[in-house]
This record gives structure tokens, sequence and C-alpha cells, in this order.
């Protein structure tokens, strides 16, 4: 944690003044009792520690090393959710199901959360819905709504979410948002549609003036052809 929030001056700030190394610590205790099948007491445990701490991990989530949550207020992770090595998330994030009202019955058992790979940061505010794979080292940025895969390295923002950029940053990267410029999406179709749009006017342009000399050499009387007297 110290490595990744400037903000903490030792260890014992973190132990004391921390509410997402106490979620952490306390998932790694009601995980231990969920694998073990005291999933009743597992579960009650897990809603105190969300009362305590504004964070809510469910015990049959599977979670690596190294994970941090900073801030933390609202992140909510789901009982499927499985989440690598190194991995960052800020307040607000959501690594939830899709559609877990429809046929709740049949759902039981089956991946419904997403899989966050080693690496990943994912910015406040994120919502990553579905059983799917967002690779390594990808970024998510604020607020975006992920529903489907994210390459390997790829930066993706927006709702829905779409890359932005695919070169791989091996930086840490606050917030899920790369460092320098960052290329608009909705920008980004707004230039190219302006250039089709030109595009097309030059053809415009090109058919009328064609047109224009069509008709003029159409309008022009033929010039009388002068017979020499030896025809």
């Amino acid at each position: 944690m110290i490595a990744r929030d400037p903000a903490a001056r030792s260890r014992w700030e973190i132990a004391l003044c921390y509410p997402a190394f106490h979620a952490i610590m306390g998932y790694r205790g009601t995980n231990w009792l969920w694998k073990r099948g005291f999933r009743i007491t597992a579960r009650f445990l897990s809603q105190i520690l969300r009362w305590l701490t504004g964070i809510e991990i469910h015990p049959g989530a599977t979670i690596g090393k190294r994970f941090f949550i900073d801030h933390g207020m609202g992140v909510v992770i789901g009982e499927t959710a499985e989440i690598g090595d190194d991995v960052t998330l800020y307040q607000g994030v959501t690594l939830g199901g899709t559609s877990p009202s429809v046929n709740s019955d049949g759902q039981r058992g089956l991946k419904r959360h997403p899989t966050l790979e080693d690496g990943v940061i994912v910015g406040s505010g994120a919502q990553i819905l579905g059983p799917f794979i967002v690779r390594k080292n990808a970024r998510v940025g604020g607020n975006a709504v992920v529903l489907s895969e994210v390459p390997e390295g790829a930066t993706v923002v927006g709702i829905p979410a779409k890359i932005v950029r695919r070169e791989k940053d091996d930086r840490f990267c606050a917030y899920g948002t790369p460092l320098g410029d960052l290329p608009d999406p909705v920008a980004r179709a707004l230039e190219e549609l302006g250039r089709e749009v030109q595009t097309l006017r030059n053809q415009v342009a090109a058919l009328e003036a064609d047109r224009a000399g069509t008709a003029a050499g159409a309008d022009t009387p033929a010039k009388p052809r002068i017979v020499a007297a030896s025809e």
C-alpha cells in the first residue's frame, strides 16, 4: 500500500487508519471460513465488515497477493469475481454480474463476475459487469462501464467502455488514467466523421463541375462545316 499511496506514511498508519486494509484482512478470514463450509458465518462477518468499512467483498471471491483498494468506500466485489496479484481498485468500483435476478436458481454455482488478471488498475466509479477477463496490466478509466473482455495492456474509458490505447505501460497509473494526452473516443469519432463529410463535399463539387462542363458543351451551337469548292 505504501508503494501505491503517497499519503501512507507508515505501516502503523495503514493498520490503524485504512478501511481498505481492514476490509482485505477481514476478507482473508471470511474466505477461509467460506472454503471450509462455514458460509453463513462468513457472510455474516462480511456484512459486519461492510458496515464498518463501506467495502463489500463477498467471502467467495478469489483475491491474489498485494491487492490494494484506495479510499475504498462503495467498492463491491461479487461472489465469483477473481482478482490476480498487484491489482488496484479505487472507490466506487463494482465487480458485478449481469441480470442476477433472471433465473437466479440457474445461475448458482456459475461464473457470473469478472476476472482481473495481474496488474490491472480500475479507476473510481468503474463498473465491470459479467463473466469475462480484464487481461494483465489493463487500465479501466473512472466511471467506465465495461461489458466485454479487455486486452492485455489496453486502456478503456467511456460508457460502454472503448479502447483508447493499446500500448503497454509498466508505470503505475493512478485512477486507471494514463499520463500525458489521452485520446477522446467521441472527439476522435467526430473528427473522422468530419473528414468523411469533407471527402463527400469534394466529390459532390467535382461531380457538379463535371456536370456543368457537360451542360455547357451541349448548349454551344455546333460550328457550320465549311465545304471546300473542290468537294
